[in-house]
């Protein structure tokens, strides 16, 4: 890698501390290819990225960041998981961590928060930002619901007593 390279990496990894709401930082030693490629595409299906990372270039694209605080978690083979989505990242990194122990969450940060390992767990035990969205929806829809069935209710009796009505009528 050449110096122009690093110096976009840098300016890469800087803008994904700034602009994203979670950031897990992991060890990955002994993860194979197969393995990893896995949790990319688990990563991924959820809006999350999984990425290997440089640590002497990492901390220095975290240097003037929110995310300054985490840049002692970068020693060793290290790699971070980051989504916009404040659960999603976590969630997925957690998930893998238990099927898979060769993958060790170490930390991270979710805005200006630095989180410890079980700061992370805790936050993968949330539901995800579209979890919520569905259930406010549900709670939302079901007075409407219920309005409708009201309102149809005192309808449908009149009817039932209309029909009655004329049936007693015509016999």
């Amino acid at each position: 890698m050449d110096r122009a390279q690093k110096a976009d990496l840098v300016t890469e990894l800087k803008g994904v501390f700034d602009k994203t709401g979670l950031v897990v930082v992991s060890h990955y030693s002994g993860l194979t290819v197969a393995e990893m490629t896995a949790l990319r595409v688990q990563m991924h299906g959820v809006g999350a990225q999984f990425r290997v990372t440089k640590n002497r270039l990492t901390k220095l694209a975290l240097e003037g960041t929110k995310c300054e605080s985490i840049s002692h978690l970068f020693t060793g083979p290290t790699a971070i998981a980051y989504s916009d989505d404040p659960v999603a990242a976590a969630k997925v990194s957690i998930e893998f961590a238990k099927k898979n122990e060769k993958l060790i969450v170490l930390g991270g940060v979710m805005g200006e928060t630095e989180l410890d390992a079980n700061g992370v767990k805790a936050l993968a035990s949330l539901p995800s930002l579209d979890e919520l969205r569905a259930k406010i929806l549900g709670v939302l829809n079901a007075p409407a619901t219920k309005v409708a069935g009201v309102l149809q209710a005192p309808a449908g009796q009149l009817a039932r007593v209309f029909a009655a009505y004329g049936n007693s009528e015509a016999a």
